[in-house]
């Protein structure tokens, strides 16, 4: 049993609560852990000269979730329900199409950041915060980009009710 092998198997367990704790899903826990004691492996003789192996490991499993996140785009977070809309049978679905329709078209006619900010908030569902970061502004910002979009939808929107 090689050197690498030997302090991998006494430290697995440990690094894969970590991961566990890290990633916040056993599946992913056990793909941060696989990739990072690969790329350990291949580097063994360097990574054993560090002052503390078992924490270079440790950040090499926090950099592969990391990276997990940017190859999918954004993070994915479980939620305990997914969200439905009630559908009232009483309503006509041509006019839910058209309610969809006007309001597509009112959006395309908002400022590109505006647009943006209240897709990623409401169509896709992000947080603030979330926006903020795949805009590449404040959080502030995205606040004030989404709330003039709502009033200009809402003037828009009244205005092509009243014809």
């Amino acid at each position: 049993m090689t050197d690498f092998e030997a302090w991998a198997e006494t430290r697995l367990a440990g690094l894969l609560r970590f991961a566990y704790l890290v990633t916040g899903s056993q599946h992913a826990a056990e793909e941060a852990v696989q990739s990072a004691l690969t790329r350990a492996c291949e580097r063994w003789s360097r990574v054993s000269r560090t002052e503390d192996p078992d924490a270079y490991v440790r950040r090499m499993v926090v950099n592969e979730h990391v990276s997990g996140w940017r190859r999918a785009g954004r993070r994915e977070v479980p939620v305990p329900e997914v969200r439905d809309q009630v559908r009232d049978t009483a309503v006509d679905p041509t006019a839910l199409v058209d309610e969809s329709d006007a309001v597509w078209r009112v959006c395309s006619t908002l400022p590109r950041q505006q647009r943006a900010a209240v897709v990623l908030r409401f169509y896709e569902d992000l947080e603030y915060a979330e926006v903020a970061a795949l805009l590449g502004c404040s959080e502030t910002t995205v606040r004030s980009h989404v709330h003039r979009a709502l009033t200009a939808l809402r003037a828009a929107l009244t205005t092509q009710e009243d014809r």
